[in-house]
């Protein structure tokens, strides 16, 4: 048996979850830099995850649902996943965005698991907290690690797939490390690059 994990946003996905979300509340430009300085490694993961959220304070989960479903995929995801599963890979997602996104975009997929965090509401609306797997810079590292402990699954077979700083605890844990359409950071760490926005690049990586 093998691992794929990919992360979501601007990986799986075309995009950011969070800016998408910001869009209704005319915010989309504040959060993307802050997002832009924490993909970069310039930024505390959780500092930046926890400022951004408490910036959706106020926008019904409904909306953030609905917002979620539309979300664009990156070209060749569905191919990728299914290649991937034909060749013995049990394929998961890691993000540090939300589970709104991540699970139904997973199911769409065929993505086997998703780990990933909770928006905290309170009768339908955004508290502007959130909790959940990956709330810290480390988190996608300890979380390889376990899968692999619990697979039994060693890093010699196994692939990651990411774009920013938060992928980097998960690079140490792979022996395929594909940077794709990625920052400085995460390109200086990886075995691989992709610069084209296809995903299906990746099947010719391990063929």
């Amino acid at each position: 048996m093998k691992l794929a994990v990919f992360d979501f946003d601007s990986t799986l996905m075309d995009g950011e979850t969070i800016e998408f979300l910001a869009v209704p509340l005319g915010i989309e430009e504040k959060v993307a830099l802050i997002t832009e300085r924490a993909m970069a490694g310039e930024l505390d993961f959780f500092e930046s995850l926890t400022t951004r959220v408490a910036l959706l304070k106020g926008l019904p989960k409904a909306r953030v649902d609905e917002i979620c479903q539309s979300l664009p995929m990156m070209p060749g995801a569905k191919e990728v996943v299914a290649g991937l599963k034909e060749q013995g890979y049990k394929v998961v997602c890691f993000s540090g965005g939300f589970r709104n996104a991540t699970t139904p975009t997973s199911r769409d997929l065929g993505i086997d698991a998703d780990f990933s965090n909770i928006l905290h509401d309170e009768n339908g609306i955004l508290t502007g907290r959130v909790g959940g797997d990956m709330m810290f810079s480390s988190s996608k590292g300890d979380m390889i690690v376990r899968l692999q402990n619990l697979l039994g699954i060693t890093q010699e077979n196994t692939l990651v797939v990411g774009d920013g700083a938060n992928d980097l605890s998960m690079f140490a844990h792979a022996k395929i490390k594909v940077a794709f359409c990625a920052k400085p950071i995460l390109r200086e760490a990886s075995t691989h690059t992709v610069d084209t926005k296809d995903l299906r690049e990746i099947l010719k990586i391990i063929a």
